[in-house]
């Protein structure tokens, strides 16, 4: 099936999405009638830049020599916030009864539509899709929300795997932890993440994530909340409706079975065999008599245990992690090994 019959970005998602389900490289290429040189080529620009990277490469210029006056974006705007229901074409319309010596802008430069994140949980066994929500933000705040209703609803996994992205982890945190990853913690789930540039060892889902794009997100829709609707229908038809080659030609749904692991707010932790117990401060240190020692903001609210395991050194423990180590000298928590490197992959409900 050589590229030219069908639209590239169609050819390199379907290209993606059978090397993300484990297919070889060479027969693959030969099957799409292209060489490796450039099948890798395809390949490195999905790992460097996800999705995106799939796209054809912007060839426009710097400076956009036909950019929209300034009056003229003030004017559309002007009429977006005065009609908010109306869409790009009616507020074109009107734009060009009130200029008509411009040249009429394009119905897409009118529409400027916002950024729409799709946030989704899957599980690893069966491929049942979770959730599937439309966030305007990575921001972490949107995500807590969600993933408690999906453990509410399919109660907790045993382990989370993820991308090393906000809001799953934080780069500049102690080990990239993030909020979230400690309330999950807090909760009894263990951390797993995908090494960076390795999107193949979350395969499955990022090979759902291309189907999701597909049929979900071209074109996208008008707002957020028609985009919502549309990720809810794929939600329902990609787990009981869609046969799944890999499962057989069963439904996700036909297979997926909930966690026996209710969902409770977490207790506070204790810690027996520590000489302290300290609550981190918000701005993610540990106070002890006129001393404060840098932790990390990632654990502001939390309780953390302390003992001295050698003469004027201390070890500091999140539940039952050992995070790092201070002294006398030092006001700041010096990292460990890292006690959340992923041996493998677990379900959200044992095999």
């Amino acid at each position: 099936m050589p590229w030219k019959e069908c639209k590239p970005m169609d050819e390199r998602l379907r290209f993606i999405a059978r090397l993300l389900e484990g297919e070889k490289m060479a027969p693959l290429c030969r099957e799409f009638g292209i060489s490796r040189v450039t099948g890798y080529k395809i390949y490195n620009r999905y790992r460097e830049s996800g999705l995106d990277g799939l796209n054809d490469r912007s060839r426009a210029p710097y400076r956009q020599a036909n950019r929209l006056p300034y009056q003229v974006e003030k004017t559309i705007l002007g009429i977006k916030k005065e009609h908010p229901s109306w869409g790009a074409r009616k507020i074109r319309d009107k734009l060009l009864r009130q200029y008509t010596m411009i040249k009429p802008p394009a119905v897409s430069t009118v529409h400027n539509r916002e950024y729409c994140y799709p946030l989704t949980i899957s599980d690893y066994r069966s491929r049942y899709l979770l959730a599937c929500e439309g966030v305007a933000s990575t921001r972490s705040d949107f995500a807590f929300s969600i993933f408690e209703r999906a453990f509410k609803d399919f109660g907790l996994p045993h382990a989370i795997r993820t991308d090393n992205g906000v809001p799953f982890a934080s780069g500049n945190a102690l080990f990239g932890l993030s909020k979230l990853a400690v309330w999950w913690l807090r909760l009894g789930i263990q951390i797993q993440r995908i090494k960076p540039g390795h999107p193949e060892q979350n395969g499955r889902h990022e090979r759902m994530h291309l189907t999701l794009k597909k049929e979900a997100t071209k074109p996208a829709a008008f707002n957020f909340l028609q985009q919502q609707e549309r990720f809810d229908q794929f939600l329902e038809v990609y787990n009981n409706e869609r046969p799944h080659q890999a499962l057989g030609g069963a439904y996700p749904g036909d297979i997926y079975t909930p966690s026996p692991r209710a969902y409770e707010p977490p207790g506070d932790p204790e810690y027996p065999f520590h000489d302290r117990t300290k609550l981190v401060t918000r701005c993610g240190r540990i106070c002890l008599g006129r001393r404060k020692i840098n932790l990390s903001s990632v654990f502001a609210g939390q309780l953390v245990g302390i003992r001295e395991v050698d003469q004027d050194i201390w070890q500091v423990s999140f539940l039952e992690y050992d995070l790092g180590y201070f002294d006398e000298k030092r006001d700041r928590v010096e990292p460990g090994p890292s006690p959340f490197a992923p041996d493998k992959v677990l379900t959200m409900c044992p095999e």
